[in-house]
């Protein structure tokens, strides 16, 4: 019986693509984790580990269509593409929705407990982070390549600089930059 594990990377942060990943393993891979809790080069040494040894799916959604679209539809959109796209008995998603899709059953922490769903949380965190380290060298001023999007404090001081940039998500309301009255 063939299990696809699904993940996303880039939910939260302001700025970047949501990325979603399906994987249908072939064969066992050693040391695969939560993405979040693998450094950086072990992901990266995974990868290619991943892509050989499975069967694959990612989906992104730019920040302007998370903008248009708005996060939940992305995510239910990104599921019915992974089912679409990747043959399986069984579907897990990581979390506890399932965004409306029907078709596949979720799991909290089911990233740090099935390797399926680990793997996906590695391609599709891979996949973000590197696409952060790419918008870095377009728009140095915002750090990208650091907080990978993510709302730091440094973040939001870059942005209070130099405003927004097209790959911000202008949907999300960052509280430090909403209008004061007093």
């Amino acid at each position: 019986m063939s299990l696809c594990g699904i993940d996303e990377a880039g939910r939260g942060p302001i700025a970047g693509s949501l990325v979603m990943a399906g994987v249908i393993l072939k064969k066992p891979i050693e040391g695969l984790n939560d993405s979040k809790v693998l450094s950086e080069k072990k992901r990266e040494a995974l990868f290619p580990l991943i892509i050989e040894n499975s069967i694959y799916h990612i989906i992104e959604f730019s920040a302007s269509k998370v903008d248009e679209i708005g996060i939940s539809k992305c995510l239910n959109e990104g599921l019915k593409s992974i089912l679409k796209h990747l043959e399986s008995d069984d579907f897990l998603f990581d979390g506890n929705s399932t965004f409306g899709v029907s078709g596949l059953r979720t799991m909290v922490k089911a990233d740090a407990k099935i390797p399926e769903v680990s793997a996906a949380s590695v391609l599709a965190k891979v996949t973000h982070d590197r696409e952060m380290i790419q918008f870095a060298k377009k728009f140095p001023q915002y750090g990208f390549e650091k907080h990978k999007g993510y709302g730091t404090k440094a973040h939001v001081e870059a942005i209070k600089a130099h405003g927004y940039c097209e790959v911000h998500r202008k949907s999300f309301k960052i509280k430090a930059l909403e209008p004061r009255l007093f």
